[in-house]
Formats: C-alpha cells, structure tokens, sequence
C-alpha cells in the first residue's frame, strides 16, 4: 500500500497547479524546481531576479525546462500585484509606493501572487546567507498579513507529516505533529484550536479518521503541575470545539502510541495506544520531539507546514534538502483554498 506522502505526490500530480519557491538564489530551490517540472508535482514558479536565478542555474548545471521564472522588478503584472496588497492592507494605511517596495521581498511577491490567483500557494525554505535567507518570521508574516486566517482559526499554526520506516506506527507509519515551528507556549485555548484544526488536516491529507493525543509529562492525573494543567484544559476545550473528533489527554508520549502502556496508564481512552495526531504543549517540545523523531527514527519529516490560512504557505527549514522542498511543494498544491 502507498504510503501517505506518495498519496499526497500523486494527488498533486493530478492537480497541476502553480507553487512558487521563494529563495531563487539558492541551488536548493532551483533544484527543487526543476525536479518538480520532471515529475509534474507541480508547475514550479521561482521568484526573484530573472538573470541572476538563469545565471546560478547554469552555474549549476540546472535546467529550468517547464519553470517559470518571475522577476519581481520587471513582471508586467507589477501593478495588479501593487493593487492586491494595497487593497488587503488599506486599513493598515499601505500605499501604493510602499506596496511597490514591499514587493520586492519574494515572500511578499509570491504571497500577492497567490491572492491574484497567478500561483495556489508559496513554498520558503533555504536561502543564500548573503541574499534572501528569511527567518521563520520574516517567511511567515506576509502570509499573515495578505492571506490572513481562514473562517473560524483565531491563529496559524505549523505541524509536520512524520513518515517512519515502520507502518505499525500511526497510521501506515504517519504521525501529524504540532505545533513544532510557530507557536511558542500556545495557551489553552490556543492548543485546543491547534488541535483540533491539525485532526480536520489529517483528515483531508489521508482520508483517515485522525484520533489526537494531548501529550504531557503526565497521564490521565499521574502529575500535577501548572504545565500539565494547561494540557488538561485545552484537552476539555478542544473536545467542546470539536465533539465528534476523537481527542484526548492529557497522554504521555508511550501512552499515546503504544497499546500495552496505554492499557496500564489510560485503560478505556479512545486514543491512548492508537494516535495518529500528537498536539505537544509548547513549541520546546514540539520542535524537539520532530527532530528526535526525524534524526533517531529515520523518519521522513515534511514540514513545518503552516495550517489555518486562507491560503497554502510552507516554510521549510534553512537546513532542508531538495527532496524536503520538492514535497511541501507538493503538500502546498493539494492544500485547499479557505474562505
């Protein structure tokens, strides 16, 4: 049986849609574009500096056959995408000229792209230290200011698809994980959204009824501390946000996933020993439990993929590979547009 990313790869291959990668001075992405336009996961878009992104390539020995390139100084489409952001921002009191100048940041320029509907979504990751290189902020930000939030999210979040080499795992060797890339130490409320919101995601990327853990250094009361009161409480909300999923903690990491410890620490949960969705308590142990999970497990670790937008954004790390950049292209393709 397929595993989830190649679901994910297939889907998108179908869907033919337009991705734009960000950091176009960098080997990475230009290699990730070209891999794309071969395997037709999606129809690549590099955005930047038309010569210079032409120039790397053949220092590079890239063909761009089947990309496209967008210069953000000389597109004939400058002014709609000016019109775009000065039309989101105008409460903020954007004007036309600084919405030009705003425009020459590539995140900025993809994400107009994508809200005039010439690209699906936008793909950040890598960077050469002495040109684009954005920080996790600096990515994320014009997603938030020009897509904004979709009808009922109060925040974005970010989770990562979690492949491990053995499907006994999860679901077929799956684990959503979140948030493991934006929200620092999330409150109660905050988590319960964080939950419920990356449950509705794993439905829509595998089709599978997502069953969440709330994972704490305690199970079912075995501790009692402030940190683990806050899991108890944003489990309780997210189950009233959300009562027809299947939710519950607060579960520690083994509980969550192994049916003999679930059995002794949380007997009768509907979760416990069987999750497929682990929400962490802060982003400490978020980010520290992919990377362990990645780098101990040999998992595959697709991500941080930012949920709870409008629109598709990846922000992919500096430290990535061309392979991770090829696949949140391909997650960012068959990311629905939200209201």
């Amino acid at each position: 049986m397929a595993n989830v990313l190649e679901s994910i790869r297939a889907k998108a291959k179908s869907l033919g849609r337009k991705v734009c990668l960000t950091e176009s001075d960098d080997p990475r992405n230009l290699k990730a574009a070209e891999k794309l336009a071969k395997l037709g996961y999606v129809k690549p878009v590099l955005v930047g500096d038309e010569d210079a992104i032409r120039k790397l390539a053949a220092e590079n020995g890239v063909s761009l056959d089947g990309v496209e390139v967008v210069d953000v100084l000389k597109t004939p489409n400058l002014q709609k995408y000016i019109d775009v952001c000065v039309e989101i921002r105008k409460n903020k009191g954007l004007t036309p000229e600084q919405a030009r100048e705003w425009l020459k940041d590539t995140c900025v320029f993809s994400a107009a792209m994508v809200c005039a509907g010439d690209a699906h979504g936008y793909v950040s990751g890598g960077g050469n230290p002495n040109g684009y290189a954005h920080n996790t902020a600096q990515k994320t930000k014009p997603a938030l200011q020009l897509f904004k939030t979709a009808k009922g999210n109060h925040i974005a979040s970010a989770f990562f698809i979690m492949q491990l080499p053995d499907p006994k795992w999860g679901y077929e060797g799956v684990f959503f994980y979140a948030d493991c890339g934006l929200n620092i130490n999330p409150d109660a409320d905050q988590l319960a959204e964080i939950a419920v919101t990356t449950a509705k995601t794993f439905r829509q990327y595998t089709g599978q009824e997502p069953k969440v853990a709330m994972i704490s250094c305690s199970s079912k009361g075995s501790a009692h501390d402030p940190i683990i009161d806050k899991v108890v409480e944003a489990t309780a909300k997210a189950k009233a946000l959300a009562p027809d999923l299947l939710i519950d903690g607060e579960l520690q990491f083994d509980a969550a996933i192994i049916p003999d410890i679930a059995k002794k620490k949380a007997p009768g949960s509907p979760v416990a020993g069987q999750a497929n969705v682990l929400i962490f308590p802060d982003l400490n142990c978020g980010n520290t439990m992919y990377k362990a999970t990645e780098r101990l497990a040999g998992a595959t670790a697709i991500g941080p993929l930012i949920q709870g937008l409008r629109r598709p954004f990846t922000d992919v790390s500096r430290g990535c590979s061309v392979d991770d950049i090829v696949d949140c292209a391909a997650v960012a393709a068959i990311t629905e547009w939200a209201d």
